[in-house]
């Protein structure tokens, strides 16, 4: 099986200082090309970006040695492409770099070397191609107490190389290469825009290179996770913008291939269950939710948790499970709750109704004239030409709640208005926002509630804002 599309050959040649160009084309010996000693994948889905860093243990002859680098069928970026000596670095030096007009694909490093015998190099680069998906499996049991957690990775590699025993890490979170490029050009920030496409790609490339290549920590206690049969573990290492999940061993990631690997394992996590009425979110219905929080009382909370789907079921009770539902979530930092609609439930019955309709507050004007009347005074019915220029419509509703279910249930409403209004009811509410109303009530099983409520809009004259205020009183229907 090819193990690299890519291939570096050593060029031996007894030939030394400015006749190592003439080598090339002369008498040369040509080395076993040098098995990777190690290959790291770091991949940052955002950019499309993965940093590759390999070592190999190179033989080198003293005098100019000439290294052959190729990428032919891969999306390695050339221009990223870096050779640095991890050993006897003192002794070995890149003279130059050389791209051939008549070789695509291929570029040639001079190495001067001052010794006979072997030292470790490391290539980095960045390749495109390589991405990572994350997935969760969440089962309640029976009597939705709790719930097992259980998280995986899928690696994908369409880079057109093939990395054999490699170890990934997965970048999660967004890194402000912006902020980063400003810093490493020395440029203040209203200068970047400024600067030429080729300069913004290569010191993004540079911040990219900087921020992800910083080495992780070794937790992993050893050979840990290494042995036959024996999950692997993901460290979770916190940096300033986004975190880093390394997993623990190697993996081998042909290309065209997937990998999927656990990140979280058997977790018992608590949750709740909330019935939520959010029409701007889940539309003109009442549904189910169960609210989990990713921190270190619900068992989780080591780190945040990257975009990723959920599949959620419910155990039956007879060594099966229900399916509820499938759901993608968005980048969850530590401390932040994870909200899954589970939809409408069929044993709970929501319905608003409009009791009752009134009016009050009528106010007239005098044509051509800024003389208001209100509905009431005596002059109203003696004085002519007056039109209707403000009033106050008054509704009532009810908000029925019929839980047939066997448990209690925990209701959250939120109900927007437009214009100048006042909220009245004795439910407690509070303001979400400016025009949203929120208040929260639970219902016994098998019982009915009615959440009573009056809306009075001011219209017209009577208007003078725009946002709910919140009066507390008994409404009667």
């Amino acid at each position: 099986m090819r193990l690299s599309a890519f291939k570096i050959i050593l060029l031996i040649t007894a030939l030394a200082g400015g006749a190592a160009r003439a080598a090339w084309a002369g008498n040369v010996d040509l080395s076993t090309v040098p098995k990777r000693d190690s290959v790291q994948l770091t991949i940052y889905n955002s950019e499309d970006i993965t940093l590759v860093r390999e070592t190999r243990m190179v033989t080198f002859k003293k005098g100019a040695n000439p290294l052959q680098f190729s990428w032919a069928n891969t999306l390695i970026d050339p221009t990223s492409v870096e050779l640095e000596f991890l050993t006897q670095p003192a002794k070995l030096e890149v003279l130059d770099t050389t791209y051939p007009h008549d070789k695509p694909q291929m570029l040639y490093w001079n190495v001067q070397s001052e010794i006979d015998g072997e030292a470790t190099i490391q290539i980095t680069y960045f390749t495109s191609g390589i991405t990572w998906s994350a997935d969760y499996l969440l089962v309640a049991d029976k009597d939705e107490r709790q719930m097992s957690f259980d998280g995986f990775v899928r690696v994908s590699n369409n880079s057109g190389e093939e990395y054999a025993d490699a170890q990934v890490r997965l970048v999660v979170g967004t890194i402000n290469l912006v902020e980063k490029i400003a810093q490493l050009a020395h440029l203040p920030m209203n200068q970047v825009e400024g600067l030429e496409r080729a300069d913004v790609y290569r010191y993004k490339r540079a911040a990219a290179r900087e921020l992800m290549s910083k080495d992780a920590e070794d937790r992993s206690g050893g050979d840990k996770g290494q042995g036959e049969g024996k999950e692997k573990e993901i460290i979770k290492e916190g940096l300033s913008e986004y975190f880093i999940y390394t997993i623990e061993g190697t993996e081998t990631i042909p290309n065209g291939w997937s990998k999927r690997m656990r990140s979280l394992q058997g977790q018992t996590v608590p949750f709740k269950i909330q019935y939520r009425y959010r029409p701007q979110e889940y539309g003109d219905q009442l549904v189910r939710m169960y609210l989990l929080t990713n921190n270190k009382e619900s068992q989780l909370g080591t780190s945040p948790l990257p975009d990723g789907t959920v599949w959620v079921f419910r155990g039956n009770g007879r060594d099966g499970l229900s399916y509820l539902t499938q759901q993608h979530i968005k980048y969850v930092p530590i401390g932040d709750k994870i909200e899954l609609n589970l939809g409408v439930d069929p044993e709970v019955i929501f319905e608003l109704i409009k009791r009752q309709v009134s009016r009050s507050d009528i106010w007239f004007q005098k044509h051509g004239t800024r003389k208001f009347l209100k509905l009431g005074d005596k002059a109203v019915t003696t004085e002519p030409n007056l039109s209707v220029v403000g009033w106050n419509d008054h509704e009532i509703y009810t908000q029925r709640i019929r839980n047939y279910t066997s448990k209690p249930i925990e209701l959250e409403i939120r109900r927007a208005f437009d214009g100048h209004v006042s909220f009245r009811s004795s439910l407690n509410g509070k303001l979400h926002d400016y025009r949203t109303v929120e208040f929260t009530a639970s219902v016994p099983p098998g019982e009915r509630a009615n959440l009573l409520f009056e809306i009075v809009r001011r219209q017209g004259h009577n208007a003078t804002q725009n946002n709910v205020t919140l009066e507390t009183s008994e409404v009667k229907p």
